[in-house]
């Protein structure tokens, strides 16, 4: 290493600002949420903003930790480190704790761990390390195959722990594949038309949106009549989006759990059961709505205060921020994502190494992913899947594991000095 180098005069500080500042927004939105007058002090260890102090303080362990490791250490054990932490799913399966249906925790005394949260951390690992070390320029099937088989290990021990929400964070990864040749913009396409056509066939019948689907064909083919071998093409497209419309009833009836259901159903038929599966949702928008512009101010919220809306530390914490703080507030928090993605963006197209640009883009897709759908769940755009949004929900698990994310790649990105 060069002797004149520094790692904490290279770090980032506008990444490290800006972790530093939505983490203590977290907890004092923490403490506004679980407030009472037999828990006034904020430093209670036996309320969740107490406990969140420790993960706090032990995250900032962390990150110093993290910043002080050698890089080489990240991608010689990069695969040690997902292959440990795929031994620890599996054994959460047999050994873990239920908490909301959910077998994803080890519990140690006062404290829950959910090691599906530390996972994706070592998925990123491996799949930098597999990206950066493949010697073609454009990835061929096997490439490809090994690449998804990465991401899908995790993903489906998540999913037997019940986990659904978490499960759909790996979905993210599409992000990096995309960004690194290894999926086309037409699979993003065809993608975002197979999400079109399963919410539209949950609203309308499936004969009308298999006719709209021919119109659209007979339009294509009479456009591009004249181009070789594509009506074809564009019957064969007809024929498996028209049998993916009628697999959506038997997949909504059959695979998705009720509760699954009743969410969607929520989202879409908007005041569907308000007193079961639409209570959250209604609660959410009552909160956030009785804001208004600036809000309630801080330990004022009613909403929040009486305990109307469940998960309000964890998955429903922006909910707080909206009642307490209002539109202002809610900006202010949406700016700081914004401006912590864009300037991970920026670093990540600065990279040198394969690994380094790969790992930024795979935390830039994992914190998007929380931030658009945690926020779009309290607001009703998106079904309510649960999960939290990083740095400002309750909960050490993902605090320590957005943190191992963003610190190792702040260490990744201080090597470009090294190598001027």
């Amino acid at each position: 290493m060069n002797p004149q180098f520094n790692i904490f005069r290279n770090i980032d500080k506008t990444v490290l600002v800006l972790f530093l500042v939505m983490v203590t927004v977290g907890w004092f939105n923490i403490f506004a949420s679980e407030y009472s007058d037999a828990h006034r002090h904020i430093f209670d260890l036996g309320t969740s903003y107490g406990k969140q102090l420790v993960w706090i303080l032990g995250a900032l362990v962390l990150a110093a930790a993290v910043l002080t490791i050698d890089i080489r250490f990240f991608t010689s054990f990069a695969w040690v480190i997902y292959f440990g932490l795929l031994l620890v799913l599996i054994g959460v399966l047999f050994f873990g704790v239920e908490i909301n249906a959910t077998r994803a925790w080890f519990r140690v005394g006062g404290f829950a761990f959910q090691p599906s949260e530390i996972a994706k951390y070592g998925t990123i690992l491996a799949l930098a390390s597999l990206i950066s070390k493949a010697r073609a320029k454009k990835p061929g099937f096997t490439e490809r195959m090994k690449a998804f088989g990465v991401v899908l290990l995790p993903a489906m021990l998540v999913l037997l722990q019940r986990d659904v929400g978490t499960t759909l964070v790996f979905s993210s990864f599409i992000l990096v594949f995309f960004r690194e040749g290894y999926i086309g913009g037409l699979v993003l396409f065809f993608a975002a038309v197979a999400v079109a056509l399963f919410v539209l066939t949950l609203i309308f019948n499936e004969f009308i949106i298999i006719g709209a689907l021919g119109a659209i064909t007979l339009l294509a083919g009479i456009l591009m009549r004249k181009k070789s071998g594509v009506i074809p093409q564009l019957i064969g497209l007809f024929f498996l989006l028209s049998v993916f419309v009628y697999s959506v009833d038997y997949t909504f009836d059959n695979v998705l759990q009720p509760h699954h259901k009743a969410r969607i159903e929520v989202l879409l038929y908007g005041g569907a059961d308000l007193q079961g599966a639409g209570y959250n949702l209604h609660q959410s928008k009552i909160a956030i709505g009785s804001g208004g512009f600036a809000g309630k101010g801080f330990l004022q919220g009613t909403q929040t205060q009486f305990n109307f809306i469940p998960e309000q530390s964890t998955d429903f914490i922006f909910c707080t921020i909206g009642e307490e703080w209002g539109f202002i507030g809610s900006l202010m928090i949406i700016g700081l994502y914004t401006g912590l993605l864009l300037r991970l963006l920026s670093l990540a197209e600065k990279q040198r190494s394969a690994f380094s640009r790969v790992f930024g883009y795979a935390t830039i897709s994992i914190l998007f992913f929380h931030f658009a759908i945690n926020i779009g769940m309290t607001i009703g755009l998106v079904p309510v899947i649960g999960i939290p949004l990083p740095l400002i929900s309750y909960g050490g698990s993902s605090l320590w594991g957005v943190t191992l994310m963003i610190f190792t790649f702040l260490r990744l990105d201080a090597k470009r000095f090294e190598m001027i």
